[in-house]
């Protein structure tokens, strides 16, 4: 089968494609036929060794994606023939992948391959972050940096989903913003001098809930866009660099940061991620949450997906397309 390769650590440039052997499922596996895999910022990451999931090299990239089994274990939810979404973690840029079947989903009639690809890793850490570790509740207005990128447009349709009243999208550029606004978010400002904006949309009072994947120096003016017992949820730092927080800026305003480390939660809980996915299923169904595609690549051309995500040109989700 063909399958990509991470065979050093040089970045996207060396990433390729070639032949590989058919993976071989343990007894409590799905074996699953990829017909397209989701790619996100961790894959850039590991293939300069940035993550914090180290395989030895070589290995095949892939958290995530959409296909149809090829073969289950007895008692599994899913079964051969049925449509699924997933998350492999690894070894998904590839025309086949074995995968536990704790974290394989079916996917409704309604969804096609390419958006039930973007689904698992961005969704499930989109409806963590809020429902979980945010506590959002109905009617709080969120916030959400890097709002036209994947992550960004999964929070923004998870809040709306999950009942949001407002919703504000920070991003770099309009014809970002127009991405945000597409995919659900009610307003969005500028990254230069948000604040200032964001407490103008509010009247003054800011926000609940404020989701950040960028980090970097925003950070402190995004802590002063925070209504009293707000919440920031630091969920990465596409920014580069990661920054401080003074405390006594929680004090004043009875403000929360809260870590969100969705797959450290996720993973060691036997049952936690097909309950996410059964809150989900709902919402993919009913077309609340449908996931917006920013540029569908075919397997051969995996280096300049991930170069798109690395020169931050990605608006939505960009998938590879394993089978025509």
């Amino acid at each position: 089968m063909k399958a990509v390769h991470i065979k050093d650590l040089e970045g996207p440039s060396t990433v390729s494609v070639a032949e590989a052997d058919a993976p071989s499922r343990a007894g409590d596996q799905v074996l699953i036929d990829v017909h397209a895999a989701g790619v996100s910022f961790p894959d850039l990451l590991q293939t300069r060794g940035l993550y914090q999931v180290k395989p030895e090299l070589p290995f095949v990239p892939g958290a995530e994606v959409a296909g149809v089994v090829a073969a289950a274990p007895d008692g599994a939810a899913v079964k051969a023939g049925d449509r699924v979404a997933a998350l492999p973690f690894l070894g998904g840029f590839a025309e086949q992948v074995a995968c536990a079947a704790d974290a394989v989903f079916p996917i409704p009639d309604e969804l096609g391959f390419d958006q039930a690809a973007a689904i698992p890793f961005n969704y499930l850490t989109a409806h963590f972050a809020l429902c979980r570790r945010g506590r959002m509740a109905a009617g709080e207005t969120v916030l959400v940096h890097g709002a036209a990128g994947g992550v960004g447009t999964a929070v923004i349709q998870v809040a709306k989903a999950f009942g949001a009243g407002k919703v504000l999208g920070v991003v770099s550029t309009p014809e970002k913003g127009e991405t945000a606004v597409a995919a659900g978010a009610d307003e969005y400002v500028l990254a230069e001098g948000f604040k200032d904006a964001v407490k103008a949309s509010t009247g003054g009072r800011g926000v609940d809930v404020i989701a950040d994947v960028v980090g970097g120096d925003r950070f402190t003016d995004s802590l002063r866009c925070l209504a009293a017992d707000g919440r920031m949820l630091v969920i990465g730092f596409t920014g580069g660099s990661i920054p401080e927080v003074k405390v006594n800026r929680l004090l004043l305003n009875n403000l929360d940061v809260v870590g969100v480390g969705w797959g450290a939660y996720a993973l060691p809980r036997p049952g936690y991620l097909p309950g996410q996915w059964a809150e989900l299923l709902p919402k993919l169904a009913s077309g609340k949450i449908v996931p917006p595609l920013g540029g569908s690549y075919p397997l051969a051309e995996v280096r300049q997906a991930l170069e798109a995500i690395e020169n931050r040109k990605a608006m939505g989700k960009l998938i590879l397309s394993v089978r025509p």
